[in-house]
């Protein structure tokens, strides 16, 4: 067998590149290198058409949007509570929401929303993608992390178009509202409210420190 100089066999995705230094024989390198790629590409659990960015540039400013998202939602649906109780808040977050969602798309170029495993309104029920993320959150929700920590982000293929995409978590936090109008013990007035504006309601059940769903953001790139 006859060795070569030692070459590079570089594995890449999307934005990033892993290197390995390999040392192939002339008469079978081009097998040699195929079944390294795939021995690699298992070893290191990164799939060649994806990957997860911990802090690109779009993660960063992704992050921003949700915090900006949730600045704009919470005194809303503080003020409603203040005003009419968590009956008037469920008005005023079925208009409100979508809004700055639209406000914030607008603005930034992303396409904003929230999701949910357990959606509450039809735009909120997740595709595919949204649908796996969210199982990933629920499992690392019950190995102990977070939810505030957890979030997920992929460069993927749309029809053709190469499209970045960041999922945030959404826990329900102690002394948080929210559990008026998403809890276990939800009043009569609640009850007859949401099922005039949303009859085919999932988003009940939760108590503090579960995930009820997500912010979901993508953009062409």
């Amino acid at each position: 067998m006859v060795e070569c100089a030692p070459c590079y066999l570089v594995i890449s995705s999307c934005d990033n590149m892993f290197y390995l230094k390999v040392s192939i024989s002339v008469n079978n390198r081009k097998g040699a290198i195929m079944k390294l790629s795939k021995v690699l590409v298992l070893g290191l659990g990164v799939s060649l058409s994806s990957v997860s960015f911990a802090n690109s540039a779009e993660v960063v400013e992704a992050r921003a949007l949700a915090k900006q998202f949730m600045g704009k939602l919470k005194p809303a649906l503080g003020a409603a509570m203040k005003a009419g109780g968590p009956v008037h808040a469920i008005s005023v977050c079925k208009d409100k929401a979508p809004k700055i969602a639209q406000d914030i798309s607008k603005s930034s170029g992303w396409d904003i929303k929230r999701v949910s495993l357990k959606n509450r309104s039809p735009i909120a029920e997740p595709d595919a993608w949204e649908t796996k993320v969210l199982n990933q959150f629920e499992q690392q929700q019950a190995e102990g992390m977070k939810p505030k920590n957890i979030e997920y982000s992929e460069v993927v293929q749309e029809n053709g178009q190469k499209t970045f995409r960041y999922m945030k978590a959404i826990g329900i936090g102690k002394g948080q509202p929210c559990l008026h109008c998403h809890g276990t013990n939800l009043n009569d007035g609640v009850k007859q409210k949401l099922q005039e504006l949303y009859p085919n309601d999932k988003a009940t059940g939760y108590t503090v420190g579960q995930i009820r769903g997500a912010f979901s953001f993508k953009k062409a790139l």
